[in-house]
C-alpha cells in the first residue's frame, strides 16, 4: 500500500466544534486499546538522564500522554506543542506551546522528543524538515498507524463506536501512516548517530525508539 497523506476532518474544524469533540473522546479510546500512551511511558524508563533534561510532546493534543508522564515520572520538565490552545485540565507544571511544531523545536531542546499517532499527517517530502531539529534531543519516542490492509480492516471492528469524524479520519491516518524503516529514512535518523528499534503491534501500531549512541 502506497502512502497517502489525505486532509482529516478535524484538521479543518475549530476546536470546539463537536465533531471534533467527538473525536476526542475516540482518539481516547483508541489510544488505549492500542496502548500507545501505555507504551511510550514504559519505554522511556530506561533513560532517566534524557528524563531529568525533560520531555516535549508534539501534536499534543489534550495532554493526555503528559499527564501520564507526569505522573509516572514526577519532577521530570513536561511540555506540549500543539496549534490547539492549552488544554484548561493540564497541571500548571506542565509548559505548553501553542504555535506551529516546526517553529516550536527551532526554540526549544529537551532529552526526549515523544509523538503519538501525529508525524503521518506530514507528507514525504516535509518529515526531513525535522531532522536538523531532532538534533536537539537525546531520545526520539514515537507512535503512529501501521500502514498496512490488515489495519484497516481490523480498524473496521471499532467504526460502530466512533463518531463521524473518526469513521473518516481513522482509515485516512492508517493509510498515511508507516513500515519499517520509513520513519528512520524520512526524519534522518542515521545509523552512525542513533541506535533504532521499531516494533508494531497487533493493535496496528508501528513504534520507533531512538536513543543516540
Amino acid at each position: 500500500m502506497q502512502r497517502l497523506v489525505e486532509p482529516e476532518i478535524i484538521d479543518q474544524l475549530p476546536a470546539d466544534h463537536p465533531d471534533v469533540i467527538r473525536s476526542r473522546r475516540d482518539l481516547k479510546m483508541i489510544n488505549f486499546l492500542m496502548g500507545n500512551e501505555r507504551w511510550i511511558t514504559r519505554n522511556l524508563r530506561p533513560f532517566p538522564d534524557a528524563l531529568a533534561r525533560g520531555v516535549i510532546e508534539i501534536g499534543a493534543g489534550e495532554g493526555t500522554l503528559l499527564k501520564k508522564l507526569a505522573c509516572r515520572y514526577p519532577g521530570t520538565p513536561l511540555a506540549g506543542c500543539d496549534l490547539a490552545p492549552r488544554p484548561a485540565d493540564l497541571p500548571e507544571s506542565i509548559g505548553w506551546h501553542q504555535q506551529d511544531v516546526f517553529e516550536c523545536l527551532a526554540d526549544q531542546s529537551a532529552g526526549v522528543l515523544a509523538a503519538n499517532l501525529f508525524l503521518h499527517h506530514f507528507e514525504d517530502g516535509e518529515l526531513p524538515r525535522f531532522t536538523p531539529l531532532l538534533q536537539s534531543f537525546d531520545i526520539i519516542c514515537v507512535n503512529e498507524p501501521y500502514r498496512t490492509a490488515q489495519t484497516i480492516t481490523d480498524a473496521k471492528i471499532i467504526m460502530p463506536l466512533v463518531g463521524r469524524a473518526t469513521k473518516h479520519d481513522m482509515p485516512a491516518s492508517i493509510r498515511a501512516g508507516f513500515l519499517h524503516g520509513e520513519m528512520p529514512r524520512l526524519l534522518g535518523l542515521d545509523d552512525g548517530t542513533w541506535r533504532i528499534r521499531e516494533e508494531t503491534t497487533w493493535r496496528g501500531g508501528i513504534r520507533m525508539l531512538a536513543w543516540r549512541h
